[in-house]
């Protein structure tokens, strides 16, 4: 099976990177890391990706956070996707992330999500939070980490 840790380069990613590294290696399971980069330049600014006024380069935050990722674990798989447009006109640019996080996990049969992203580890079921949602799919179990090292 495999353990997947959405990672949007906060200090919670990586730090539920790392608890998902240490698990794995206990485990034999492999790690992979998502990074999920809607077509949505105040998403990425929110976040703090990119600064106000800065070129809005989707690959170039692929290729950032995969230098992230690897810097922590070079074992660790990484991918980065770009959510297809939903067909709820109502849905948020959050709500693309989590379903995109749902479609890979399922892809992958993961075992464990390791979230750790500055909403979840704030408040449980914040709008922003992709670990609410997450949390509901009894198809995974999921470890949220709510403090940095």
């Amino acid at each position: 099976m495999t353990l997947l840790v959405p990672f949007d380069d906060s200090a919670l990613a990586e730090t539920a990177l790392k608890r998902a590294c240490e698990f794995g290696a206990c485990r034999d399971e492999a790690v992979v890391a998502l990074t999920v980069v809607p077509d949505d330049r105040s998403f990425a600014e929110e976040r703090g990706w990119i600064d106000a006024g800065e070129a809005y380069r989707p690959d170039e935050l692929c290729t950032r956070f995969e230098q992230r990722v690897k810097a922590v674990d070079d074992g660790v798989a990484f991918r980065c996707e770009r959510p297809t447009e939903s067909e709820d006109a109502t849905a948020t640019a959050t709500d693309d992330v989590t379903r995109t996080i749902r479609t890979v996990a399922a892809e992958l049969d993961v075992s464990i999500i390791f979230v750790g992203s500055e909403n979840a580890g704030r408040v449980s079921s914040p709008m922003t939070s992709v670990g609410d949602p997450l949390s509901t799919d009894a198809r995974y179990d999921v470890h949220i980490v709510r403090h940095a090292e």
